[in-house]
C-alpha cells in the first residue's frame, strides 16, 4: 500500500546481505514456503520464482505449497503454526496480518505469531470497467457516480479487502453513492465481470487479468500504485487523479512462524534481497506489473505495523469488521 522507491530498498536489501554474510547459519536441506493464495495466481507465480532462485542460490530444495483460504488467513495460520527451525516460511500479502484480525478471520495473532522476514513486491490494483459501464475514463465514471448515487456496483475480493478499502476511500474522497458487490474467489468475480454483472471491478493486475484488457473485454480506468504501469502507460494512478487516500496497491513478503533465531531470518532475508536483485527473479516480476521492493525484517516489520494502525481506523470509520 505505500510507495517505495525500488533502488533504497535494494541498497537496504543489499546492505543486510552483507552484515548478515558474517554469520551465515545454515539452512534445512528441504523448505516449504506456504503461499497463502490458489496455484495459478500472480502470488503463486511469483512464490515459485522466489522458490526456484533460493533453490539455485542456497542448495536446499524448496518446496512450494498453496494452502488458500479466508482471505489468506488459512495459509498465513499454517505458518505461525510452523516449526521455527527455519524448514517453514510463508509468502503472502500483508493482508492476513493488517486488515484479516479486524473481520474475525484470523485465528493466529499477527503481533506475536508471525515473524516477518522481507518484503518481495508491491502488486498493483487495476480499476476496470466491465462490458456494463460505457464510461470513458475514471472522470467519467465519478460523474456518473454523482449523477445517479448507487447505480455503479464495483466488485471486490471481499468484505474489508484491499479493493474494499479503497472503494471507501474513494467514495469518502470524492463524496460519492457507488454499491459494494464483495465476492468470495476471483474465477467468480472474473466471470461476472466478463458477463458484465456490474459496472467496475477492482483486482491486481496479472496473467489472468491481462488478456482481456488486450482483448478489450475490461477497460482500465485507473491503477493503485506508485506509477504509471508500462504495460498501460496511458492509464493514470489514482494519485495523479487526486485521489491519494485511494491510491493502494497490495504488499507481498516472505513471513516466517515466531521464535525463528535472527540470525536465520537475517540469513534469509539476505537470500531473498539477492535474489530481487537477480536478472530472472526481476524479469518475473516486470512481465507481472509488479515492483521489487526488499529492505531489511525491521523495516517490513514497521510497514506492516503501521498499515495495521491505519487500517483499523479506515474500517472503523466504514463500520467494516467485527
Amino acid at each position: 500500500m505505500k510507495k517505495t522507491l525500488i533502488g533504497i530498498a535494494l541498497a537496504l536489501g543489499l546492505a543486510a546481505s552483507f552484515g548478515a554474510s558474517a554469520q551465515q547459519p545454515p539452512l534445512p536441506k528441504t523448505i516449504r514456503l506456504i503461499v497463502a493464495y490458489p496455484a495459478g495466481g500472480v502470488s503463486d507465480v511469483i512464490a515459485r520464482a522466489l522458490g526456484e532462485q533460493l533453490a539455485l542460490q542456497t542448495g536446499s530444495t524448496v518446496v512450494v505449497e498453496n494452502k488458500a483460504g479466508a482471505s489468506g488467513s488459512i495459509g498465513m495460520d499454517a505458518v505461525a503454526k510452523g516449526a521455527a527451525d527455519g524448514s517453514v516460511l510463508g509468502f503472502s500479502s500483508v493482508s492476513p496480518l493488517v486488515l484479516n484480525p479486524y473481520l474475525g478471520f484470523s485465528a493466529f495473532d499477527p503481533k506475536k505469531d508471525i515473524a516477518p522476514v522481507a518484503s518481495v513486491m508491491y502488486s498493483p490494483v487495476v480499476l476496470l470497467a466491465t462490458p456494463s459501464e460505457k464510461a470513458k475514463d475514471f472522470k467519467a465514471l465519478i460523474a456518473e457516480a454523482k449523477a445517479s448515487p448507487g447505480a455503479i456496483r464495483w466488485a471486490t475480493s471481499g468484505q474489508g479487502s484491499l479493493g474494499h478499502i479503497m472503494l471507501e476511500q474513494l467514495k469518502k474522497s470524492a463524496a460519492v453513492d457507488i454499491t459494494h458487490i464483495p465476492y468470495k474467489g476471483g474465477g467468480q468475480q472474473m466471470n461476472d465481470a466478463l458477463g458484465g454483472q456490474f459496472e467496475v471491478l477492482s483486482t491486481n493486475t496479472g496473467p489472468t487479468v491481462a488478456p482481456h484488457i488486450a482483448s478489450g473485454k475490461l477497460r482500465p480506468l485507473a491503477v493503485g500504485a506508485s506509477a504509471r504501469l508500462s504495460a498501460m502507460p496511458d492509464v493514470p494512478t489514482l494519485g495523479e487523479l487526486g485521489y491519494k487516500a485511494a491510491n493502494m496497491s497490495s504488499q507481498f513478503g516472505v513471513f516466517a512462524p515466531a521464535g525463528m533465531a535472527p540470525a536465520l531470518v537475517g540469513r534469509y532475508n539476505a537470500e531473498i534481497n539477492k535474489a530481487l536483485a537477480s536478472t530472472a527473479l526481476r524479469a518475473r516480476l516486470q512481465v507481472t506489473d509488479n515492483v521489487p521492493t526488499g529492505g531489511s525484517p525491521a523495516d517490513f516489520a514497521k510497514e506492516i505495523a503501521r498499515e495495521y494502525e491505519t487500517n483499523g481506523r479506515v474500517l472503523a470509520a466504514s463500520g467494516i469488521g467485527k
